[in-house]
């Protein structure tokens, strides 16, 4: 689609905004956001009629880009047949979706439980995880996100968990691994991992495994940096868990999906969860829609002793027959094996040969569409590029960096002192290659700040 500039409507619709529109995680009056007027594939536009490449997949969840036909005409047919029902009925979307989701599930999560998003699929998980055990606490780590709600923003890792951090939650942080910033001095992975994983048993045994529920991990951590666990820690984890009768939730909201070149990231290191959450990617976000996938024990526990939580709009069947139809077309369309692909053949060698060119790139991690550029001021010290949890002045080198990405015609996924990679699962390789073209060009602009 060729965008028609509409200069006129674009300030109507941004002086809406600015009226009446209170915006996440933001300071009302410091901020600016874009009047998008389209989208369909791997770009949107403005009302300006310029066009972008979303290399943010909105928030990390439109894995088959914008306006996808078969999934619009999918919503279509389904709100012709039925726009709504009440959740304790079945449903054939809900039904088929349930089934499509569960197939694709590692080991036996075959139950699954839907939500309206990410955030309350955590809340569920965790309290399901709490009525399986008796148990109070929920160990989560440091350097994760898990959600804005209550609960779900508590287990949070990061800055964002700090205002509604009571400390009456219930929830123990810990250290998971990391080489690039170790905080066990580790000089290889395998170090890192050996010390990561007996930080977290002495953990547990000083909070006292029979007081903890579950332990909550991002199996790849998304917002936080996209840190790829190292081999081995995930399945000594569930290792862990099964030991003192923890129950293991793999957080999979932005990993899941063929996001990681794999239907999930729990795939990739061969680890069977008790539940794991799920979202974004489910049916590219055209509709909300989340979910948790259930172990047969947990499930067992809520056969005849009723699930004490519940949604007016789980499973709502606009969002369960997007995904039915999002399913459907990755599977057709070869859509995880394309990521995998892409981001083995064309991504990776590219940002290797930018981390080479570019002394402001310290390091590149990631998979298939879901990597990350960890960016420094100094190499040999790993100085971040700007202060952890930079606002205002402090956050000039990325805000210098993400305003050249986005005059060059990219939108750039950035949080702290990472850029993100992470465009449609479907993207293009020449619209791949196009999009790197100009992070090579926003990466100069970081350079000017480095040592």
């Amino acid at each position: 689609m060729t965008p028609q500039p509409s200069p006129q409507a674009g300030a109507a619709v941004k002086a809406a905004d600015r009226a009446h529109v209170f915006h996440s995680w933001s300071a009302q009056e410091l901020i600016d956001p874009l009047a998008v007027a389209g989208a369909e594939g791997s770009h949107f536009w403005d009302y300006e009629g310029k066009r972008y490449l979303d290399f943010s997949s909105g928030l990390v969840y439109t894995n088959i880009g914008y306006q996808h036909p078969k999934v619009v005409a999918a919503i279509q047919e389904q709100a012709a047949r039925m726009t709504t029902f009440a959740p304790a009925f079945a449903v054939e979307a809900r039904s088929e979706a349930a089934r499509l989701i569960a197939e694709r599930t590692p080991g036996d999560l075959d139950k699954i439980f839907f939500t309206n998003g990410g955030a309350d699929a955590v809340e569920h998980a965790l309290r399901m995880a709490r009525l399986h055990t008796g148990r109070p606490k929920v160990l989560s780590a440091y350097r994760s996100y898990h959600g804005g709600t209550q609960q779900a923003v508590n287990v949070t890792g990061d800055p964002r968990r700090w205002a509604s951090d009571s400390g009456t939650a219930g929830v123990v942080h810990f250290w998971a691994p990391f080489l690039y910033r170790s905080r066990f001095y580790a000089e290889t992975e395998e170090q890192e991992c050996a010390r990561a994983l007996e930080h977290l048993e002495t953990t547990i045994a000083f909070e006292g495994p029979e007081t903890v529920a579950a332990i909550i991990l991002e199996t790849i951590p998304g917002t936080a940096g996209i840190m790829m666990p190292p081999a081995g820690y995930l399945a000594r984890v569930r290792e862990i868990c099964d030991k003192y009768g923890i129950v293991f939730v793999l957080d999979e909201v932005m990993a899941g999906f063929g996001r990681t070149g794999t239907w999930f990231a729990a795939d990739l290191y061969d680890v069977v969860p008790d539940l794991m959450t799920f979202a974004k990617g489910v049916n590219s976000g055209y509709v909300p829609l989340g979910g948790v996938a259930i172990s047969a024990e947990i499930a067992a526990t809520f056969a005849e002793r009723p699930y004490p939580g519940g949604l007016t709009y789980s499973g709502h069947p606009l969002a369960c027959a997007a995904a039915v139809a999002t399913i459907n077309v990755m599977a057709e369309e070869g859509v995880v094996e394309h990521a995998a692909r892409l981001g083995a053949e064309v991504v990776e060698p590219a940002l290797r040969e930018l981390a080479e060119r570019h002394p402001s790139v310290g390091e590149v991690r990631g998979t298939g569409m879901f990597w990350a550029l960890e960016l420094v001021r100094n190499r040999e010290t790993r100085e971040p590029l700007v202060p952890y949890n930079a606002t205002g002045q402090a956050a000039t080198p990325m805000s210098a960096f993400a305003a050249s990405a986005k005059a060059h015609g990219l939108w750039p996924f950035v949080n702290m002192n990472r850029t993100h990679v992470v465009p449609p699962c479907n993207v293009s390789e020449a619209e791949l290659k196009e999009g790197l073209a100009a992070l090579d060009t926003a990466l100069s602009v970081a350079d000017e700040y480095t040592q």
